[in-house]
């Protein structure tokens, strides 16, 4: 007997492989859908690398109906669009965040709902928890491979209608399940590039298509004296090191970088730790809105360790973040997300940096109570 009808988001990797092979085990009927967000210029087929035509031949394996669903447009104009305008400003964007909140989900459950499933599943390393009514994102059991980083934007509506198989499995499970069932996807290699940007080159791809936004300027340290030039703002980030072409007898490290005045600031590495962050457009997956200070771990990108912190409900909808300990290239346009233990509280988009005495001196807001 039927579990019900679930749509696979499917990719032609192995997550999202397994993901349909453990439903239909499970007893669900399933239907695999891919999402054409980007096509690279002079491939073979009209797909890029991340979501190939291979994706085909799984389906077949498995014996499912499967659908391409081109969302190009909406891609473009929902995530690359803003991921060029954002380091043209001079921040550094997290598109996979965007594209899931976005994109992805919103586009994949509507699809769903039109072919009648209840549920849509993906290969995302996650999980779900429903408990007294609400609906938590855990992290996945792999945390080599935990995704909940990406996700932190999903909504109540939103999760109650989400499946992610692989979540309760670490990656070398999922490989062998793979593998003992021959499937196509077990054979091909795990991308890790951003899906419009063939091998990672984010410089290249600016260039060809800034409009001749990206025009030189000065290096500058903190003082405001000039050491040297910079090729354009988009190519660097906060904590760079390399690539400056500056001979000042001791290292020194982007500090920040300032589009009003097209300029890059230096500094020493001491001067890239910050107290906290100011971070907007937040999200929380069981809360409203943060009405008093909460105690969290925090990851200040994806590939970091999580830190402990106290978030302080802000302005309009903000939050300020405070660090137990001083924190490393604190950068904006990243991702901030908030996590309890393995739950998801939410997460936001980082503005700015606060200094360790900025963060020494917050009083938070008036209105806000401590938790008890």
């Amino acid at each position: 007997m039927s579990r019900g009808r679930v749509l696979v988001a499917m990719s032609g990797g192995v997550d999202s492989s397994v993901a349909a092979l453990l439903l239909l085990q499970e007893g669900y009927q399933v239907i695999g859908a891919t999402l054409n967000l980007w096509s690279y210029e002079g491939r073979q087929e009209p797909y890029n690398e991340c979501c190939s035509l291979e994706v085909r031949v799984v389906a077949q394996q498995l014996g499912i109906v499967h659908h391409f669903i081109d969302e190009g447009d909406e891609f473009k104009k929902r995530v690359v669009d803003p991921f060029i305008a954002d380091y043209l400003a001079g921040r550094t964007p997290s598109p996979c965040a965007r594209c899931n909140r976005h994109v992805r989900f919103p586009k994949l459950l509507e699809l769903a709902g039109q072919l009648g499933c209840e549920y849509l599943a993906t290969g995302h390393h996650a999980r779900i928890q429903h408990e007294n009514g609400t609906y938590h994102l855990l992290q996945g059991h792999d945390p080599m491979k935990d995704q909940s980083y990406f996700l932190y934007a999903l909504e109540q509506s939103q999760l109650e209608r989400i499946l992610f198989p692989v979540g309760d499995y670490r990656k070398e499970e999922v490989w062998e399940i793979a593998r003992r069932h021959d499937l196509v996807s077990a054979r091909k290699p795990e991308s890790q590039d951003l899906c419009f940007l063939p091998h990672g080159d984010h410089a290249r791809f600016l260039k060809e298509r800034a409009n001749g936004s990206l025009a030189p300027g000065e290096i500058v340290d903190a003082q405001g004296r000039v050491l040297g030039q910079h090729q354009g703002l988009a190519f660097y980030t906060v904590g760079q090191r390399k690539g400056l072409g500056l001979s000042t007898g001791e290292k020194v490290y982007i500090t920040a970088l300032d589009p009003v005045r097209n300029r890059l600031v230096v500094g020493s590495e001491e001067a890239l730790y910050a107290g906290g962050l100011l971070a907007d457009e937040v999200h929380f997956i069981a809360l409203d809105e943060l009405t008093h200070e909460e105690r969290v771990e925090v990851k200040v990108r994806y590939r970091c360790r999580p830190t402990p912190a106290t978030l302080h409900p802000d302005m309009d909808s903000r939050v300020q973040v405070l660090f137990d300990e001083p924190q490393r290239a604190i950068t904006p346009g990243q991702i901030a997300v908030f996590y309890q233990a393995e739950r998801v509280l939410g997460g936001g988009t980082i503005v700015r940096a606060l200094t360790p005495d900025e963060a020494r001196a917050y009083t938070p807001l008036a209105s806000a109570t401590p938790t008890e």
